[in-house]
């Protein structure tokens, strides 16, 4: 079973303010619900089994949205709340879907964050990898939007991010630096599993980056590739969205 996982919990605080009033901005969009980031996420491939929606902030909408707008995939979506949108981490987001799939039968997870627009062949190529899957960008790592990861003098991996969107910082000597896509593919559902069943209160309370540093940090190189994206569009703010349209 292949299941893509997106979650869209979070509270849009940077992208509300930029269009003026709350808002749901994987929903967003100026015209046709088709345009909207959860829309296009949804039919950038349709080979997966399941689709696991996380969602929290403005619930409601999202419940209506799926089931207005997303008939086709209905019998594949699990949609799942956390109610702890506001006071915990990114992190309890994709825990919450680890553990709804982790007794199925699941032989890779895809996991994209919902605030991301991706072209559609880099995105294929990712859920086509035979192997686990890392992704990075070509946008300037800037620290007051990006997640980073770098590779130490071992080749291990590290992810970086400031939650206060200030500065970001590595203490040690590194090999390379790289701006995160924010989409990853586990094709080791054994050890997904275990990392969901030992993870402690920082790991489901921080960002997802506990959980994935958990995945990624110690896994031989041989056993994932990394995939740049040809075509990303982070959306923080509606101008971030609008910016999509130099790319149709």
């Amino acid at each position: 079973m292949k299941v893509l996982i997106i979650t869209v919990a979070g509270m849009s605080t940077r992208f509300s303010q930029s269009v003026g009033a709350p808002c749901l901005k994987c929903l967003y969009h100026e015209g046709r619900a088709k345009d909207s980031l959860l829309y296009r996420m949804l039919h950038q491939d349709g080979k997966f089994d399941r689709y696991v929606i996380v969602g929290g902030f403005m619930y409601g909408e999202l419940e209506t949205a799926v089931r207005e707008q997303f008939g086709k995939f209905m019998d594949r979506i699990l949609l799942v709340k956390n109610d702890h949108y506001a006071d915990y981490g990114s992190g309890y987001s994709l825990y919450l879907a680890l553990e709804k799939i982790k007794d199925m039968d699941v032989s890779q997870v895809v996991f994209a964050e919902g605030d991301l627009y991706v072209d559609r062949e880099s995105f294929r190529k990712v859920c086509d990898s035979p192997v686990s899957v890392i992704t990075c960008n070509q946008e300037p790592i800037l620290a007051n939007k990006a997640v980073a990861f770098y590779f130490d003098r071992d080749h291990r991996v590290h992810y970086i991010y400031d939650t206060e969107h200030s500065a970001l910082e590595i203490g040690e000597p590194f090999l390379g630096i790289f701006n995160s896509g924010q989409i990853w593919k586990f094709a080791d559902p054994a050890r997904l599993k275990e990392i969901t069943e030992t993870a402690g209160d920082r790991e489901r309370k921080g960002t997802n980056l506990e959980l994935i540093q958990r995945y990624f940090g110690d896994l031989p190189r041989e056993q994932y590739e990394i995939i740049t994206f040809q075509k990303w569009i982070n959306c923080n703010t509606v101008s971030d969205y609008r910016k999509i349209g130099r790319f149709l």
